[in-house]
């Protein structure tokens, strides 16, 4: 009888923080990542790639992208149990730099992407990476 204590408390505990307003809101949300080629055309022609992004977790491949000035790589996930939800991607601005950052991190993201309808909103400049939370204000996050 001890031993059905011991299991089944526990397990009614977490079936029941299951049903708060924070578990929804953390583990149970979609959070949109929106990455936009702001980088300038240089030579390039208007309707030629200058950007090449390959983003991925550990366990899903989102493939490699080309995009044009302007163009929007977005995609959709929810934060795993243990909120190590990873997306990491490679910049490749053609002919002259390359670079690994991560998109959203579970851990740093979960809050500050809730901001501004889920989102975490990536530009791509010239100079860095820059990242907001409310499509207005942004904020340098990696250099290239």
């Amino acid at each position: 009888m001890g031993n059905l204590k011991n299991v089944a408390l526990p397990l009614l505990l977490a079936l029941s923080l299951l049903h708060l307003p924070f578990a929804e809101s953390l583990w149970f949300i979609n959070y949109h990542i929106h990455i936009v080629n702001d980088l300038p055309l240089g030579n390039s022609p208007p309707n030629q790639p200058n950007l090449f992004m390959h983003c991925k977790s550990k366990n899903k491949d989102l493939g490699d992208r080309p995009m044009v000035k302007g163009q929007d790589y977005t995609w959709d996930t929810k934060l795993n149990f243990l909120r190590t939800t990873l997306f990491f991607c490679n910049a490749r601005w053609v002919g002259r730099k390359s670079r690994r950052f991560d998109a959203f991190d579970g851990s740093r993201d979960e809050r500050r992407c809730l901001e501004y309808h889920n989102s975490c909103m990536w530009s791509v400049r010239a100079d860095g990476f820059y990242l907001s939370i409310n499509n207005a204000t942004w904020f340098k996050i990696y250099p290239w």
